[in-house]
C-alpha cells in the first residue's frame, strides 16, 4: 500500500462572490507542489469556476480562472465535472476551459484533464479518496 494519500478538493460554489473557488484552487496548488495525490471535483455551481472567457471587469476583482491552465504544470490531471450539474445548468463540456497535461511517457503528448462523471461514478470517486475537502 502506498504512503501517498489521495487528497481530493470538492468544488460547489461559484467562482465570485465568495473566497472557496480561489482558497480551493489555492490550496490545491499547494497539495500538488508537495507531492500529494490531487484531484479535483467541481458539481453544483462550482462548474461555473471552469467556464471559458470568464470576465470579472464588471466586478472590480481579479479574475482568476486563466490560473486553472496551470493545473496540469502541477501534475493535477484528475479533474472531474459532474455530468448532472452541468446539464442543470444548461452547460456542456464545450463550454468549459480546455485544460491538460502533459504525458512524459508519451513524447509529453498532452491529454485532457476533465472528466465528466454521473452522480454515481462520483460517489464512487470520492469514497476511493483519502481526504475530502470542501469548498
Amino acid at each position: 500500500m502506498s504512503d501517498v494519500k489521495k487528497f481530493c478538493y470538492l468544488n460547489r460554489k461559484a467562482p465570485y462572490g465568495t473566497v472557496y473557488a480561489w482558497e480551493s484552487l489555492e490550496v490545491v496548488l499547494i497539495g500538488a507542489a508537495f507531492d500529494q495525490d490531487c484531484s479535483l471535483v467541481f458539481a453544483d455551481d462550482g462548474v461555473y469556476q471552469l467556464m471559458k472567457g470568464s470576465d470579472t471587469t464588471g466586478l472590480g476583482i481579479k479574475n482568476f480562472s486563466p490560473t486553472y491552465s496551470a493545473l496540469g504544470d502541477y501534475d493535477i490531471k484528475k479533474i472531474y465535472v459532474e455530468k448532472e450539474s452541468l446539464e442543470e445548468r444548461g452547460l456542456s463540456l464545450d463550454d468549459l476551459q480546455h485544460l491538460v497535461w502533459e504525458d512524459e511517457d508519451e513524447d509529453y503528448a498532452e491529454k485532457d484533464s476533465i472528466m465528466v462523471v454521473t452522480k454515481d461514478e462520483l460517489a464512487q470517486i470520492l469514497e476511493e479518496q483519502d481526504v475530502v475537502l470542501s469548498f
